[in-house]
């Protein structure tokens, strides 16, 4: 395997290797990170038979290259930044990208919790899922905003990332499932054959397809 064909065929196999866990660990929900990261996400809540949800969090890009994060704020007020990612980040730019980037969440938030209410997560175990990580900015985020929730186990489940930034998300994650970790890495989307634009109608559709998912329990 040196590649996927497309977001569900990453979201099969990863299932496929969480699945000999996922019957161990207490009452497992998958966070699919938007927007690419909640279609891998409902193939592995589909496979696994359990609950899906998404857990907000947007991107800080760097200057003259949004694609390349230099942080990322989530839910809960989460901040967390790496300006060293990008010289160009400097104080300035930075607290106006944070400002315009937590009004984008709240805004993002408003209209997917009117499709799914939150999901209590406390004592849960929380499958953290996204399409694949760079700088794991976003990823990061995304794990500190689970503290509050008082999960039971965070686990960080990606089909491809590179080694030192896994690494380095070792120590907000309590285990990290990763099918692809190549030392060349350069970007995500290199390791898919289709990767395409995920709109924010169609994780809205997701989610309303999974309130209730095959086999799991109703959390709403």
């Amino acid at each position: 395997m040196d590649r996927f064909i497309d977001r569900e065929d990453a979201g099969t196999r990863l299932a496929a290797a969480l699945l000999p866990c996922a019957a161990q660990w207490p009452s497992p929900v998958v966070l699919g990170i938007p927007r690419g990261g909640v279609v891998v996400a409902e193939a592995v809540a589909r496979r696994l038979a359990v609950p899906l949800d998404v857990l907000g969090v947007v991107k800080i890009g760097a200057p003259g290259n949004p694609e390349l994060a230099v942080g990322a704020v989530g839910e809960g007020d989460v901040l967390w930044v790496d300006a060293a990612a990008s010289p160009g980040a400097d104080a300035d730019y930075l607290r106006d990208a944070i400002v315009r980037k937590r009004a984008e969440l709240a805004c993002k938030l408003m209209e997917i919790r009117r499709v799914r209410p939150r999901i209590d997560l406390e004592g849960r175990t929380v499958i953290v899922v996204d399409d694949g990580i760079a700088t794991g900015s976003t990823v990061r985020a995304a794990l500190l905003a689970l503290e509050k929730a008082n999960p039971a186990r965070r686990v960080l489940a990606v089909p491809v990332g590179p080694p030192s930034t896994l690494a380095g998300l070792a120590e907000v994650a309590d285990d990290i499932v990763c099918l692809l970790q190549p030392q060349s890495f350069r970007a995500v989307g290199l390791w898919y054959d289709v990767f395409d634009q995920v709109s924010e109608r169609w994780v809205l559709e997701a989610l309303q397809r999974n309130v209730a998912p095959p086999g799991g329990r109703r959390d709403t």
